[in-house]
């Protein structure tokens, strides 16, 4: 199994149901196909052949004598996936939604981590309100979770503040959970209070999956025609 994207090297991670839909659609390949996947860090094209490895170079042509020593780029992009509309039929395998939490250390932390990781998130773990603003600029999460004991009154957050003042290209698009001791779980009135789309008690997160899985639901189909409609008007 792939374990690191062969563009920018960093770590690739897959939850067992990603797993069996990428052997599965791997299984399916023709003779001489590859599959083309995108990795969730460099958004670069990896692909795979029918045995889940990246092909060899081997057949390229050499470099011309007066090329010797110069740095030579890569080669552009294998777009058999184009022809073969893989992206486009049922047994495709989509792009990992990525999740960053922002949380101390902890058991909780697990917890969230893995009811993330159940519904179908990579998820990003950081502890510093620094580090966690310092991502979200070179990666687009789908998924936001802060403790907002952190940073002591979540009106004096920096963290906070830097999700309400995000433009709405970007922050439509992200699934903001905040969590506290003094929140109420599924209370949509405090989560739009608070320029949230859910808020979950600290001591209701032993069901946090239960609470995705009826959450996330709910709001995509209140706000997924709308979005739709955005998209098709370049409002994105």
């Amino acid at each position: 199994m792939l374990t690191h994207c062969p563009n920018c090297r960093q770590a690739l991670s897959f939850t067992s149901e990603q797993v069996a839909r990428l052997e599965q659609a791997l299984a399916q390949l023709t003779p001489g196909k590859q599959l083309a996947l995108k990795c969730p860090h460099c958004r670069g094209t990896i692909n795979l052949d029918a045995a889940g490895t990246v092909p060899s170079a081997a057949g390229a042509a050499p470099s011309p004598p007066s090329a010797v020593g110069r740095v030579q780029p890569p080669p552009p992009p294998n777009l058999d996936w184009l022809a073969a509309g893989l992206f486009d039929t049922e047994e495709k395998v989509e792009d990992i939604p990525m999740a960053l939490v922002l949380h101390q250390h902890d058991g909780q932390r697990q917890q969230i981590g893995e009811a993330l990781e159940a519904v179908g998130y990579q998820v990003f773990m950081v502890e510093t309100v620094a580090d966690a603003i310092e991502r979200m600029r070179f990666v687009n999460f789908a998924c936001v979770v802060f403790d907002i004991e952190l940073e002591g009154p979540l009106e004096q957050s920096v963290f906070h503040r830097h999700m309400c003042r995000l433009s709405m290209d970007r922050r439509r698009y992200i699934y903001y959970i905040l969590i506290g001791k003094t929140l109420h779980t599924l209370y949509n009135l405090q989560a739009l209070a608070y320029s949230a789309n859910l808020t979950v008690n600290t001591a209701d997160l032993r069901h946090f999956d239960v609470i995705l899985r009826k959450a996330i639901p709910m709001y995509e189909e209140l706000f997924g025609p709308v979005l739709e409609e955005l998209s098709v008007y370049g409002k994105q």
